[in-house]
């Protein structure tokens, strides 16, 4: 069950209603955007974003940050959701593996190597460096560490600054995850979530 009662715009403060307005008018308000809207029907924004109104300040840095990675990267799509994906399922996150588990493949990212991320089972993707995200990530999450091999190769793919861009998408996503599966945050309505509990 959800731990925060959903928060609309109505129910704001002053520094509450910047920070929704800086979500809602950024590049995730985009109608265009893949998510067709952020509000539920009851007019509150769904996923990661409620829990960001208990501290505005810092909601707001989060967001921004978010923004930054999310539109303003020079990773493509491909690459950027198996980073975002890899996070997701490691956390179990049910919103934020969901919603990217239908933009990775939308981006050309295999079902199968979707479902094996989400199944905890090592995942053949088909595009090498899908294979070498994925590689990186898993590296960082079971020893905390890349060896100088998956950082020498993912480097050769996409150069230091795309490395950076990796891990900042992977550390990012952990900590989305974490407020994610810190409040409970439900699925919408009508959605199966991926992880059983």
């Amino acid at each position: 069950m959800p731990r925060l009662e959903p928060q609309t715009f109505d129910t704001l403060d002053d520094n509450q209603r910047v920070l929704w307005d800086n979500i809602t008018t950024g590049p995730r308000g985009n109608p265009d955007r893949e998510h067709g809207g952020l509000a539920g029907a009851d007019g509150a924004l769904i996923g990661p974003f409620n829990a960001l109104f208990l501290s505005p300040e810092v909601g707001d840095a989060v967001q921004k940050l978010g923004a930054a990675i999310r539109y303003n990267t020079s990773l493509p799509s491909d690459l950027l959701e198996v980073a975002i994906c890899t996070m997701g399922g490691h956390w179990r996150a049910n919103f934020e593996f969901w919603a990217h588990a239908r933009l990775a493949k939308n981006a050309g990212v295999s079902e199968g190597a979707i479902d094996a991320i989400r199944d905890g089972e090592q995942p053949y993707f088909g595009d090498e460096r899908q294979q070498t995200v994925y590689q990186f990530g898993r590296e960082l999450i079971e020893n905390q560490r890349v060896s100088d091999e998956t950082y020498g190769a993912l480097k050769d793919m996409i150069g230091e600054s795309g490395v950076f861009e990796v891990a900042s998408v992977m550390g990012y996503y952990a900590l989305v995850s974490i407020g994610l599966n810190t409040f409970n945050v439900g699925m919408p309505p009508g959605v199966e979530s991926p992880f059983s509990d």
